[in-house]
């Protein structure tokens, strides 16, 4: 088993990672239980990946952290990959949900986004370079929030949301794009006949506080798709089927 601990957007989150028998994993984030079933070809990788975040330090900064980073205000990289794409800079202005950076991760492009309102102080990383989880990637300072008022309503109770409906089961035989991990489809990008190129971006879902964009392995047409805005889907669950 192996314990892993890092930070987002001031959040403490306590990850443990543990190899079954069956070959698939069982992920427990903040004492919730997922196991995840990898691919063979990422098998090895994902061995790999869990052996250098256990081992390996976080890399000393050449100078002393900002007063940014001492209270606390720096977002981290949630797990182990390399930078894509560097959107912020340092200065800018942003609004929650801008996407500031974007990492490769598990064969995935993870969106990096702003959780509040605030400024980016620095960007601690550039393209190319490969990170281990809770490496610092952008010092934050969130506006400060409005002074909530003297007497809040009491909060109507919150009627439960209809449960999801189960997914489409595929063809047998057919080509399916599927779910890397666990998490909640946010965004379906294509429709039924539509043509799209290997590497398209087909969907996005959120998955450990991060959107990922999920995109077809090879040329096709999109046959069906199986899952609906909202759904929450675990790994290796069918989520558009492919002529």
């Amino acid at each position: 088993m192996k314990d892993f601990k890092f930070k987002i957007a001031g959040r403490d989150y306590t990850t443990k990672v543990e190899e079954q028998e069956n070959g698939a994993l069982l992920v427990t984030v903040n004492g919730k239980a997922y196991e995840v079933e990898l691919p063979e070809q990422a098998h090895a990788a994902h061995k790999t990946i869990v052996k250098a975040a256990a081992s390996a330090a976080p890399s000393a900064p050449s100078a002393a952290p900002s007063a940014a980073a001492a209270k606390g205000n720096t977002m981290s990289a949630p797990l182990p990959g390399t930078i894509t794409k560097v959107i912020a800079q340092a200065g800018q202005k942003v609004k929650k949900g801008d996407v500031l950076i974007v990492m490769e991760a598990m064969k995935m492009a993870n969106d990096i986004v702003a959780e509040a309102d605030g400024t980016v102080k620095a960007v601690c990383v550039s393209v190319g370079q490969s990170v281990n989880q809770g490496d610092a990637l952008i010092e934050f300072q969130a506006d400060a929030a409005p002074a909530a008022p003297k007497a809040a309503p009491a909060a109507p109770k919150a009627t439960p949301a209809p449960a999801a409906p189960a997914a489409a089961k595929p063809a047998a035989g057919a080509s399916v794009v599927s779910a890397p991990l666990p998490g909640t489809v946010t965004k379906i990008l294509v429709q039924p006949g539509q043509a799209v190129k290997a590497g398209e971006t087909v969907l996005t879902m959120e998955a450990m506080k991060m959107e990922n964009n999920i995109t077809a392995e090879t040329d096709g047409t999109v046959k069906a798709i199986l899952v609906q805005q909202g759904a929450q889907v675990q790994s290796g669950d069918a989520l558009i089927e492919m002529a």
